[in-house]
């Protein structure tokens, strides 16, 4: 069983940016995910990362704005956002699943952290 458990998030003005961590229990790596959810909408996809970090994939609302990493010493998660808008607000959910691809898919993921909210101001 693999714990995850994220942080970081908070109220920012648009345009202002935010750190999410993300520590995973254990020392497996695992491939693992970003996923957020806005009020009355479904989980969506954000970023996800390989196990290894080699291989990234973002959804078309972030890219070149959010960027995901991973420090696997620390067998640790990032998502850096940057110029954050007010629809970027939601609940932040890390996510990992078996090694080594990462994906985009929901429910292709094992373990789920217990959410941070991130608030954009406008």
């Amino acid at each position: 069983q693999v714990q995850l458990v994220e942080s970081g998030g908070g109220l920012v003005q648009a345009g202002g940016s935010l750190r999410l961590s993300c520590a995973a229990s254990g020392r497996t790596l695992y491939a693992m995910g970003w996923f957020r959810q806005a009020p009355g909408k479904e989980r969506e996809f954000v970023a996800t990362m390989s196990s290894s970090g080699g291989s990234t994939y973002y959804a078309d609302s972030v890219k070149g704005r959010f960027t995901i990493s991973r420090d696997n010493a620390k067998n640790t998660m990032y998502l850096q956002m940057n110029s954050l808008k007010p629809e970027d607000t939601a609940v932040y959910y890390c996510a990992a699943r078996k090694p080594p691809s990462g994906s985009y898919y929901t429910g292709s993921y094992d373990y789920w952290g217990q959410g941070t909210q991130v608030t954009v101001s406008s």
